[in-house]
């Protein structure tokens, strides 16, 4: 997790830039995560005409499925001359439509997750023993997180008490600094430091049961959703292993939101849903009719070039003066050289 948790440390920068403006964690999130996604809208555009490719050779695919079922060798072979044909292969935009989007999604997460050494770059090895003896104090030890230990810092930094555990590792300067940043992490009510889990499932009693139960809402919305403009630009429905993930995937978004510090729900939320409002706007100008539409538009508009071209070099009457001109003149000279033999 070493690289994750580096360009996690990069994406901070990004972070804390975001946090100066709005001087709050939450709005700070909110904000980072709209860069991040204005930034990989390119990659999303692409992957839209990748899925329109798909769709505009789904029926020739199935054509040639149905005259070489039988031999396998020959349907390989005439279905790389289609993609050659097409411009396009299978694998094409995997780099920057998934893997690239997943890097990212994994290096925000640590940007979050570890906000003294990522956001407020602060030396990993102070960050690092000061977590290790908070782990070992009575008390503190038992509800402490290795794994997210430097949010429950930022928590722990709220108290007088508190501070007197953290003098030994950070400077007056930074634990000012780390007091500031726990201090706005807190948006309607909601301190995002703290952990779902730690106050049961009554949401009078505990507000922050709120967040996993956003986060699973706003996962199934945004499936939903998704998966209805699939439908209606490849005519294709889901198969039903991908059903089941239907339901999986938010239940277990729900399940780490409710265990992990709320920050890191809400940052999952603000992150689904600008996703669904990327997928609104890519349906309302990228979806994959308008492409197509364009991409066919395109096409013909290319063959009436070479067909007048064509037309144009072939076509005696088409030719300017001059070309006729030649013409003639090559002519004269071409009888004037067989009269001249002959005499």
């Amino acid at each position: 997790m070493d690289i994750f948790n580096f360009i996690g440390s990069l994406l901070g920068y990004v972070l804390y830039f975001c946090f100066m403006i709005v001087k709050n964690y939450a709005w700070a999130i909110v904000l980072f995560t709209i860069i991040v996604k204005a930034v990989l809208f390119p990659t999303a555009i692409k992957q839209q005409r990748s899925m329109a490719k798909n769709a505009r050779m789904a029926a020739k695919q199935r054509e040639l499925q149905e005259k070489y079922g039988n031999d396998k060798m020959k349907l390989n072979e005439e279905m790389q001359k289609l993609y050659q044909k097409e411009g396009t292969s299978p694998t094409s935009g995997c780099l920057t439509t998934m893997a690239l989007p997943m890097i990212l999604l994994f290096g925000i997460y640590y940007s979050v997750i570890n906000p003294l050494t990522n956001t407020l770059h602060f030396a990993a090895e102070s960050v690092n023993n000061c977590v290790s003896y908070l782990n070992t104090l009575p008390g503190i030890g038992n509800s402490f997180n290795n794994f997210y230990g430097q949010i429950d810092i930022l928590k722990l930094a709220q108290s007088n008490e508190g501070v007197t555990y953290l003098n030994g590792f950070f400077s007056p300067d930074q634990i000012s600094q780390i007091k500031e940043f726990g201090a706005s992490c807190n948006l309607f009510g909601l301190d995002l430091l703290g952990r779902p889990s730690e106050g049961g499932f009554n949401p009078f009693t505990n507000v922050l049961i709120l967040v996993p139960v956003f986060c699973f809402l706003s996962s199934v919305i945004t499936q939903l959703i998704t998966m209805k403009y699939q439908k209606a630009n490849t005519g294709q429905q889901q198969p039903g292993c991908m059903m089941v993930m239907f339901l999986i995937m938010p239940l277990f978004s729900a399940y780490i939101a409710y265990t992990v510090p709320a920050a890191v729900g809400f940052y999952w939320i603000v992150s689904t849903l600008l996703g669904l409002a990327q997928t609104l706007i890519l349906q309302k100008f990228y979806n994959v009719n308008i492409m197509n539409a364009n991409s066919e538009a395109r096409r013909v508009a290319l063959l009436n070039a070479n067909e007048a071209k064509v037309k144009y070099e072939y076509n005696p009457r088409t030719r300017n003066s001059s070309e006729l001109n030649n013409v003639t003149n090559n002519g004269k000279n071409a009888a004037k050289k067989k009269s001249g033999k002959k005499k």
